[in-house]
C-alpha cells in the first residue's frame, strides 16, 4: 500500500495538470474573468470553497514522510519474519524493495528518484558514523589501533594501486574495446572502489554477532580508511584532468593525506570539548541536553566538509572525546534519548540508503562492458585476499594474540563495499566513461552484499569462528582490568620500555588530574573510576527493574527507593563514603621514600642485566627473582592504598 501510494504522489507531481505550453492563454482567461468579476461583483459572488487541494504547498515534507514509512515498513515486515531474516541480510531485502519501486516508478514512465551524492554525505551518512562513533569500544579499539590502521591505510593503498593498475593493464587488450580509458582515469576507479564501506559491514557484522576482535578489525579498518578515500580520490581526480603526474604532487599527496586525516581529527576533538563543556552548565534546563550531542556533532562533520577534511573521523573523535564527560554531566533521561535516538536516526538513514541504491540502479543509465564489470569483481576479491594476508603475516610478527587462518578470512571476506563508491563515483564528471564506472561500482556492491553478506553467516558456523558474547560487566571483572592495567604499566615502568600501557597510565593521570576538573561539574569530576563504575551499574539495575516490572514484587519502601533512584540523575548519585584507616604523613613519606628506593635500585640492576646479557647472552636469576617480588610489593601497595 505504501508503495502504490509512494508511486502515484510521483505521478501526480510530475503531472500537476496544466501543460506548460497553455500557459499564456491561461493567464489571459484569467485577466479576463478577473475584468469580468471586478465589473459584475454585485451580480455574481463567488462561493467560499468548503475543500480545496493544494499537493504542491506539502509536496516535499510529504514525500520525505513516505519515502521514511516505506523504509520502516520494510524494515518491521524483515524483522516480523523470522525464516527469511535467518537466511537472507536486512541490507539485501532493502535493495530488492529499491529494484521493485524503481522499476514501478519506470515502468509507469516517469524519472525515479536518485541516491544524490550530496543528500547521501550531509544527511544520510552522518548518523550512522556518529552511532558508531558515540558508542565505540575504545579499549578494543586502542588496543587494535596498530592493526587497524596498517589495515585502512595500506591496505587501501595496495587495493587501490593493485585494481587500478590491473585494471590499466586489461584495457589495454585488444578486443575489449576500452583503449579510451588511459592510466590515471583506472587508478581513480582503483581508489574508489577500494575502500570498506562502513555501512554495510555495520549492516552485515550486526547480524551474524562477530566476535569483537574481527567486528572492531573490519569496522576500525571501513572508518579510518576514509581520508586515504578522500585523497586519493580528490588526487587522481585532479590528475586526470592535468593529464601529467610529477614528483612534487606525489609529495603534496602524502602531505595532503596528513593534513585531512590530522585535521579531522582535530576539528572533532575541538567539538567534542566545547560540547562536554557545555554540558557542565545543563543541570537547570535537563531537555535540551541531547542536542547538544547531536549539533555540535553534526557542526563537526560539516566543518571538517567545509575544508575537505575527512568528515567521518571528524565525528568519530568528536564522539569518543565527547562521551566519557557528557555521560557525568547529563542526566539518566537525557543519556536514554540519545542513545535510542541515536539508533533509531541511524537505522533508518541506513535503511533508506539501501532502497536508494535499488531505486538508482533502475534509474540508469549504464554502460555495460562485460569484461571490465568481471575483471572489476575478480580484482577486488584478489586485491583483499592477497593485501590480508600479506598485511597479517608482517602484523603477527608484532601482536600477542595472533591473527589466526580464519580470522584471516573472514577480514578479507568481510571487505563490502556499499553506498560510499557509489556516491564518489556519481561525482565524476558526465561522460560515457562515468556510466561504464557506475555500472562496474553497483555490480561490485551487489555482489559484495548479495553473495558474501548471505554466504558469511553459513561460513562463520562452519569455520566455527568465535563470536561475541554478551555478558554484562561486574565491579570484579573491573578490578581486575584495572589491576592488570597497573601491573602492566608498572612491569614497562621497569623495564625501560614505555608501550601503550605507560602513555596511557600518563593520559589517564593528565585527564584525571586537570582535564576532569573542567568539563565534568560537581564532585563527579574527583570521584574514583570505581565507584563511578559502581554507580552506572546500580543506575541501570533499578532502571531495569523499573521497567520490567520485578519492582511491584518487592516491598513498598523497596519499591519507592527504586523509583525515587530512577528519578535522580547520574550527576546526584554520590557514593557511600566508608571508613578509610589514615596513615600519618610521615608513615606515607616513609613508604613513598621505599618505594622509590626499590625502583630506582630495580631499574639500576636491569640496565646492568641488560649491558650483561648483551656481552655474555646470560640472564641473572637473582635480578629476575628481584623484580617479581618488587612488582609484587608495588602492586600490594598499590592495592592497599586504593582500598
Amino acid at each position: 500500500m505504501c508503495v502504490l501510494l509512494l508511486v502515484f504522489v510521483t505521478v501526480s507531481s510530475a503531472n500537476p495538470g496544466v501543460a506548460p505550453g497553455n500557459n499564456e492563454s491561461c493567464k489571459n482567461q484569467v485577466t479576463q474573468e478577473d475584468s469580468h468579476h471586478k465589473t459584475n461583483s454585485t451580480d455574481h459572488k463567488k462561493a467560499f470553497p468548503v475543500l480545496s487541494f493544494n499537493y504542491d504547498h506539502v509536496r516535499k515534507p510529504f514525500e520525505i514522510s513516505l519515502w521514511i514509512l516505506l523504509a520502516l515498513l520494510m524494515k518491521l515486515g524483515f524483522h516480523i519474519i523470522p525464516r527469511v531474516s535467518n537466511v537472507v541480510p536486512e541490507s539485501c531485502l532493502l535493495i530488492v524493495v529499491g529494484l521493485l519501486v524503481g522499476g514501478l516508478i519506470k515502468a509507469i514512465g516517469e524519472k525515479a528518484p536518485v541516491l544524490d551524492s550530496k543528500l547521501f554525505f550531509l544527511y544520510l551518512l552522518p548518523p550512522i558514523i556518529l552511532d558508531a562513533g558515540y558508542f565505540l569500544p575504545i579499549r578494543a579499539f586502542t588496543e587494535n589501533m596498530g592493526t587497524i590502521l596498517v589495515f585502512a591505510v595500506v591496505g587501501t593503498l595496495w587495493n587501490a594501486f593493485f585494481i587500478g593498475g590491473m585494471m590499466y593493464g586489461v584495457c589495454q587488450i585488444e578486443g575489449t574495446q576500452l583503449g579510451g580509458v588511459d592510466l590515471l582515469s583506472c587508478l581513480l576507479f582503483g581508489s574508489i572502489i577500494s575502500a570498506v564501506d562502513p555501512v554495510a559491514v555495520l549492516a552485515v557484522f550486526e547480524e551474524i554477532h562477530i566476535n569483537e576482535l574481527l567486528h572492531i578489525l573490519v569496522f576500525g579498518e571501513s572508518l579510518l580508511n576514509d581520508a586515504v578515500t578522500v585523497v586519493l580520490y580528490h588526487l587522481f581526480k585532479e590528475f586526470s584532468h592535468a593529464g601529467t603526474v610529477t614528483v612534487t604532487d606525489a609529495f603534496l599527496g602524502v602531505i595532503c593525506f596528513l593534513v585531512v586525516s590530522v585535521g579531522g581529527i582535530m576539528v572533532g576533538a575541538i567539538y567534542g570539548i566545547l560540547g562536554a563543556f557545555t554540558s557542565r552548565f545543563t543541570s537547570h534546563t535537563r531537555v535540551i541536553e541531547p542536542l547538544f550531542v547531536f549539533l555540535y556533532s553534526y557542526m563537526a562533520y560539516l566543518s571538517a566538509e567545509v575544508f575537505h577534511l575527512s568528515g567521518i573521523m571528524s565525528l568519530i573523535a568528536c564522539g569518543v572525546m565527547m562521551r566519557p564527560y557528557v555521560e557525568a554531566n547529563i542526566s539518566h533521561k537525557s543519556y536514554t534519548t540519545i542513545k535510542y535516538f541515536l539508533k533509531m536516526w541511524s537505522s533508518v538513514s541506513e535503511t533508506l540508503i539501501f532502497i536508494f541504491l535499488g531505486v538508482s540502479t533502475v534509474a540508469g543509465p549504464h554502460a555495460w562492458n562485460w569484461t571490465f564489470v568481471i575483471c572489476t569483481v575478480v580484482l577486488c576479491l584478489v586485491s583483499r585476499v592477497l593485501g590480508v594476508i600479506g598485511l597479517t603475516y608482517i602484523i603477527n610478527k608484532f601482536r600477542i594474540v595472533k591473527l589466526t587462518k580464519k580470522d584471516q578470512f573472514i577480514v578479507a571476506y568481510g571487505g563490502l563495499r556499499g553506498a560510499i563508491a557509489f556516491s564518489l563515483g556519481f561525482l565524476l564528471t558526465d561522460n560515457k566513461m562515468k556510466t561504464m564506472f557506475l555500472t562496474a561500482i553497483i555490480t561490485v556492491i551487489f555482489f559484495t552484499v548479495f553473495v558474501q553478506g548471505m554466504t558469511i553467516r553459513p561460513l562463520v558456523e562452519l569455520l566455527a569462528v568465535k563470536k561475541k558474547k554478551e555478558s554484562k560487566g561486574s565491579i570484579n571483572e573491573e578490578i581486575h582490568t584495572q589491576f592488570l592495567d597497573h601491573l602492566l604499566t608498572g612491569i614497562e615502568d621497569i623495564c625501560g620500555h614505555y608501550g601503550h600501557h605507560h602513555w596511557k597510565d600518563k593520559l589517564n593521570r593528565f585527564n584525571k588530574s586537570y582535564v576532569k576538573k573542567w568539563l565534568i561539574a560537581g564532585e563527579r569530576s574527583t570521584e574514583p573510576q570505581l565507584i563511578s563504575f559502581y554507580n552506572k551499574m546500580e543506575m541501570k539495575q533499578a532502571m531495569m527493574m523499573v521497567e520490567s516490572g520485578s519492582a511491584a514484587k518487592l516491598p513498598s519502601p523497596v519499591v519507592s527507593s527504586v523509583s525515587s533512584v530512577s528519578s535522580v540523575s547520574m550527576q546526584n548519585i554520590q557514593p557511600k563514603r566508608r571508613a578509610i584507616p589514615s596513615i600519618s604523613k610521615s608513615r606515607e613519606a616513609e613508604i613513598r621514600k621505599i618505594l622509590r628506593a626499590n625502583m630506582q635500585k630495580t631499574r639500576q640492576r636491569v640496565r646492568e642485566s641488560e649491558m650483561c646479557c648483551r656481552n655474555t647472552n646470560t640472564y641473572s636469576v637473582s635480578d629476575a627473582v628481584s623484580v617479581f617480588l618488587f612488582l609484587f610489593f608495588l602492586c600490594s601497595a598499590s592495592l592497599l592504598q586504593q582500598t
